[in-house]
């Protein structure tokens, strides 16, 4: 080969070589944006990788001195099967029985003088995220009533979706309130139970009462929604201009289908341009400029671990999803709705919507957070959880429960 030649083939090579490195860093690029847009979406979370003044470093080491590494909490496991087959993985935190409270009214009520099993709080996490989310809520709780953690399909440790993986259909809302059932089957087949959902997780429990109302009329003593929407999702436009915002829309399930097809590409190109879109991820998911870095760091690990085809199986769910008839099955018992002032991705307006369905609900409001509050001011969320199940008759009025790895907060109650 001449010169020349050999010159122009390694010009040939290099250019090819350049272009599909800028075709991976496009793909990889538009995989971490509709991760954030569609997730929102997930809850999105990263923290910025950026140099962390020494105070700010040794707030992150006293709250893990104090609480232990974030997610590392472990129950007793367990498994539950969908009626699709998909395994659903949980976990349960158990308490001596001796120690269960003496029964408040309504559970009097329904089941007369002794109930025959201690009341169950069952935690339902949000889109992209898994049962560690609930972390201090979990540490708080723990030793004080029983609790089950469960990941929803395609999430933490649970199996992928058997529907989505061999059918290649779409995950619904409706899909997840059946796949709870299944967990409750599994994990707390008597006695009074507690629902507590975040997000999508909040969806879920909204789903499980339109399908079996009779469980929640005959077991369900109070609920927690934080940081959820009972419908209208598709009007929500993340604090982008109303135009983009309809652009992106139309375009959004044809990209996240594509970007599917192509996950493992799109997955290498989405950890190498993480540090890109680190400040845009923690808009969607913090307001306060003081987020413990430890806690956003634990948040973005979870994010990560979702893959862009599960993000692009769960996306049309939210928009389909309307439950506002079903919030009614939650009226005659204790509920909380607490939402974060500065969510972007379910606005703290849903939250005031659904208190209006529920009349005698607390509606918490908490100035300076975002989507993920219970994460961001574990404390206010915790507080209020606790307040509820003492409401409830769910553990003691004298019942010990302490804030994690808290910040300063105050909130408004409506």
């Amino acid at each position: 080969m001449s010169e020349s030649s050999a010159e122009a083939v390694a010009a040939v090579a290099s250019a090819t070589g350049a272009a599909a490195a800028n075709w991976r860093r496009a793909t990889g690029i538009a995989g971490a944006a509709i991760g954030v847009i569609a997730a929102g979406a997930a809850a999105g979370v990263a923290i910025e990788r950026m140099t962390v003044g020494r105070g700010m470093r040794q707030k992150a080491r006293l709250a893990l001195d104090a609480a232990g590494p974030y997610g590392s909490l472990r129950g007793t496991p367990g498994k539950a099967y969908a009626d699709d087959g998909t395994e659903l993985y949980y976990e349960v935190d158990d308490v001596d029985p001796e120690a269960a409270p003496a029964l408040g009214p309504r559970r009097r009520r329904l089941f007369g003088r002794k109930s025959p099993a201690p009341v169950t709080v069952v935690f339902s996490h949000g889109y992209c995220l898994s049962q560690d989310s609930w972390h201090f809520q979990r540490a708080a709780l723990r030793g004080v009533v029983r609790t089950v953690h469960w990941d929803q399909r395609s999430h933490g440790r649970s199996g992928r979706g058997v529907a989505q993986r061999e059918e290649g259909t779409h995950v619904d809302i409706e899909q997840l309130g059946r796949d709870l059932k299944a967990v409750i089957d599994a994990a707390a087949p008597e006695g009074p139970l507690v629902l507590v959902g975040h997000s999508m997780g909040g969806m879920t429990m909204m789903a499980l009462a339109d399908a079996y109302p009779e469980l929640i009329r005959d077991r369900v003593v109070a609920t927690a929604f934080v940081g959820t929407s009972s419908g209208r999702l598709g009007e929500v436009n993340f604090g982008l201009p109303v135009a983009g915002v309809n652009a992106v829309r139309r375009v959004l399930p044809g990209v996240l289908k594509a970007l599917g097809q192509r996950a493992e590409l799109v997955e290498r190109g989405r950890r190498a341009t993480a540090d890109l879109f680190a400040g845009v991820i923690k808009r969607y998911s913090f307001s306060s400029r003081d987020v413990d870095p430890a806690v956003a760091r634990f948040a973005e690990r979870m994010i990560e671990a979702t893959p862009i085809d599960v993000v692009a199986e769960f996306y049309p769910a939210f928009t389909d999803h309307d439950k506002t008839a079903a919030l009614a099955l939650f009226a005659d018992m204790p509920v909380l709705v607490l939402a974060g002032v500065g969510d972007l991705v379910t606005p703290s307006e849903h939250s005031e919507a659904i208190a209006d369905l529920l009349p005698e609900a607390e509606l918490v409001l908490v100035p300076d957070a975002g989507h993920l509050v219970m994460l961001e001011h574990p404390e206010v969320v915790t507080d209020r959880l606790a307040d509820l199940l003492t409401r409830a008759g769910a553990v003691p009025a004298g019942a010990t429960v302490s804030g994690y790895g808290s910040t300063s907060s105050t909130a408004r109650r409506g």
